[in-house]
């Protein structure tokens, strides 16, 4: 795919949005090849199959008067627009429209001095600027150029192409108030919306550098082994190849992915899974850069470059979820793309009805009509609801869940459905020995020592769970001779000249010789009852006893589906291949009402497939490997444990990078907060807007309230919007 990023520094809204579209469609032809992020200014073009180039998409960019540059590497902490800058550039171009905004207060303010020194009372500022000294004029047509010098080329655009927006409407309500010879609350119009747009620069800045944040939690050096030197360099991570040896120390923040060579140390991985204990890490386990080292030193051998890193994967991952917009962000910009054009032709009516039909004075009426202009612009709508979204993204990724676009954070809040498969989601995925049977004749530790004897060739998770407990236990390993694995039934050995075998009753069942005691026929009927798999043990000639293999249930399983009943999810179904009793045993250790056994991976689609066509709304639970299937036919697929899985991250709506079932109930806790918000913000902003329609109606509002009543309600609904990064445990 020949895909191409540009940074439209005049980027800014919807509105921008739509010339740009309207521009570049005739070049690309398809709406799907456009990728616009709003909130870092970058616009990415498929041109892939196309006959034209990137120099077109360029210029056709340029001619709307808005500026084109191909991304490059950008400054990752930019503090003015989260890492979008280049790397060079002149202070005009760094600082251009922040320099203007203090210009023009400053140049506001000077004639508001002036004004107060002349007529002893600032308020005559606003009341009688028409006959202010020409000095204070001057000052404030200064102010107001200064003002709205940057988005006067928008507004022109704008006026050219009959589509009325936010800087059209800002410029016409200062010129207006200029016309009529209100100077004073022209410039200071223009002034507060040049604040404002600097305020909201900032709030949308440190939105970004939420996201920018994910990136900073792993370090930019590493201490690598070299034979050319006794003790470890410092290195940049770019420069670090995969099986490179590299020095984890404690306290030190791990740098790159990879395998633990030697050492022992607990690891904590919250800023990754937001889990909050740390995780014992040992020779052979895995580490993730970004990870702290507590308390003991590691060895560790890099397995992926620093950009392709499990942070690195999630930080492109969380930006590109921008792109992906909610329905919620699509909604206001089509409401916005009707509602200003709507505003302007309340204005003209309120400025032309009342002079004509009812006698009203011409001057007043156009000055209610301005007011109008500037409550109208819907600033508040169209930035608060993307900044509220981003704010959302970063939380979740902070907390261990990566939701891939705004689309799939929605969707939660409503879901009222959750199939989840057994094994490795309410279960640990790791089967562990539970119980240890030894009849007579033998003890439970030399029955673990043929046992594991017998499995130490074997790869079979039962095979190594028992493995597993042996090692546990302190039983040592008794050598074995012409040791061999039967296929679906179990294996067997020579120990001190005596042929063992363990396997399944099936297995057992072959051998004709073995007999069929009590003692075995009670044991049997007892582990018959458990969600495990029985395996025993024997000679020629008599059963030394059996072992109870099983699936443990996760620790936090039986609470988080409770939660997600109080929650409203009121259909919860388990989904496994195991057969009814096990199906049953895990079904009331975890609370699960309903559940389907003996499932194929097909079945499982097939019912998540029945549940969506009865009318709910469905999330699947799955590892987004095995489960891919049923997790694409749900409304909602959510893969678990992803943190060391690529396909999941790839494959899942949403991925819980840690093995925590509770980040089930506080994503829909997180989605519901976060649509709460996005409505309160979009009904208070027009709330704002419809009160100074009414107060313009009846000759009440004046310019200089309704510039800060905007200003106001639109830093209200940013930082509302901001309170979502902000983790809610």
């Amino acid at each position: 795919m020949q895909k191409t990023t540009f940074v439209i520094k005049d980027m800014d809204c919807s509105e921008e949005v739509a010339v740009l579209k309207k521009v570049l469609m005739p070049i690309v032809g398809q709406e799907s090849r456009l990728e616009f992020d709003l909130l870092s200014r970058k616009l990415h073009v498929d041109l892939s199959g196309l006959l034209t180039n990137v120099e077109n998409v360029a210029e056709a960019i340029n001619s709307t008067g808005m500026k084109a540059e191909p991304f490059v590497d950008a400054l990752p902490s930019c503090a003015c627009c989260g890492g979008t800058c280049p790397a060079r550039g002149s202070l005009w171009e760094r600082r251009g429209r922040e320099l203007l905004c203090m210009v023009s207060g400053l140049l506001w303010a000077c004639g508001l001095a002036l004004m107060m020194a002349e007529h002893g009372s600032i308020l005559a500022a606003f009341k009688e600027s028409g006959a202010a000294p020409f000095a204070s004029k001057l000052l404030w047509i200064l102010a107001a150029l200064g003002g709205v010098w940057h988005v006067l080329p928008k507004a022109i655009r704008s006026l050219r192409a009959l589509r009325p927006d936010m800087n059209l409407l800002m410029v016409l309500a200062v010129c207006g108030a200029m016309a009529i010879g209100e100077y004073s609350e022209g410039a200071s119009v223009a002034f507060l919306f040049a604040l404002a747009n600097q305020l909201e620069a900032w709030s949308i800045g440190r939105a970004r550098n939420a996201i920018q944040a994910l990136m900073s939690l792993a370090p930019d050096k590493a201490l690598v082994f070299s034979p050319l030197s006794p003790s470890p360099i410092e290195t940049s991570v770019q420069d670090v190849p995969t099986g490179s040896r590299v020095l984890i120390r404690p306290g030190d923040r791990v740098p790159l992915d990879g395998v633990v060579l030697s050492g022992i140390s607990a690891v904590d991985q919250s800023p990754i899974t937001g889990e909050s204990m740390p995780v014992t890490k040992t020779v052979g386990d895995v580490v993730y850069a970004g990870t702290i080292n507590t308390d003991g030193a590691l060895e560790v051998e890099t397995n992926k470059l620093s950009s392709e890193s499990t942070l690195a994967r999630i930080m492109r991952m969380v930006e590109q979820a921008q792109s992906r917009r909610a329905k919620a962000v699509q909604w206001v910009e089509k409401f916005a793309a009707v509602y200003t054009p709507m505003m302007v032709a309340v204005a003209i009516v309120v400025a032309v009805v009342p002079p004509i039909f009812f006698g009203g004075a011409w001057d007043k009426w156009f000055y209610e009509a301005l007011v109008i202009l500037v409550i109208s612009c819907p600033c508040a709508l169209v930035i608060s609801t993307p900044v509220s979204i981003v704010a959302a993204l970063a939380s979740a990724a902070r907390n261990g869940v990566l939701v891939k676009g705004g689309i799939f954070l929605e969707v939660p809040a409503t879901l009222n459905a959750i199939a989840l498969d057994k094994t490795g989601t309410l279960t640990h995925g790791r089967p562990s020995v539970t119980e240890v049977t030894a009849f007579s004749g033998i003890s439970e530790s030399e029955l673990l020592g043929v046992a594991a004897a017998l499995e130490s060739r074997s790869s079979h998770p039962v095979g190594q769970a028992i493995m597993r407990h042996a090692s546990s236990m302190g039983v040592s390993l008794v050598h074995v001779e012409d040791a061999q694995a039967r296929p679906g039934l179990g294996a067997h050995g020579r120990i001190r000249e005596t042929v063992y075998f363990i396997g399944n009753p099936r297995f057992l069942a072959e051998s004709k010789n073995v007999a069929r005691t009590d003692e075995l026929e009670q044991a049997l009927e007892r582990h018959a009852q458990s969600a495990g798999t029985v395996v025993l043990v024997w000679t020629e000639g008599k059963v030394l006893g059996c072992l109870t293999v099983e699936d443990r249930v996760r620790s936090q399983s039986r609470d988080a589906l409770k939660e997600l009943a109080l929650l409203g999810v009121d259909t919860i179904v388990m989904l496994t291949g195991d057969n009814s009793i096990t199906a049953a045993k895990i079904a009331a250790e975890t609370g699960v009402t309903q559940y389907r056994s003996d499932l194929m991976p097909e079945d499982k689609t097939r019912v998540v497939t029945e549940l969506v066509a009865s009318g709910k709304l469905v999330g699947m639970v799955g590892d987004g490997v095995n489960d891919a299937p049923a997790l694409a036919a749900s409304h909602l697929g959510i893969a678990m444990g992803s943190i060391g899985t690529d396909v999941a991250i790839e494959t899942a709506d949403v991925a819980l990078m840690s093995d925590d079932l509770s980040k089930l109930p506080w994503l829909i806790r997180h989605s519901r907060r976060t649509m709460g918000t996005i409505k309160a913000n979009i009904w208070f902003a027009l709330g704002v807007k419809a009160v100074f329609l009414l107060l313009a109606v009846f000759q009440m509002a004046t310019l200089w309230t309704a510039i800060l009543a905007d200003l106001g309600s639109s830093l209200l609904v940013i930082f509302n919007g901001l309170r979502l990064l902000q983790i809610k445990r």
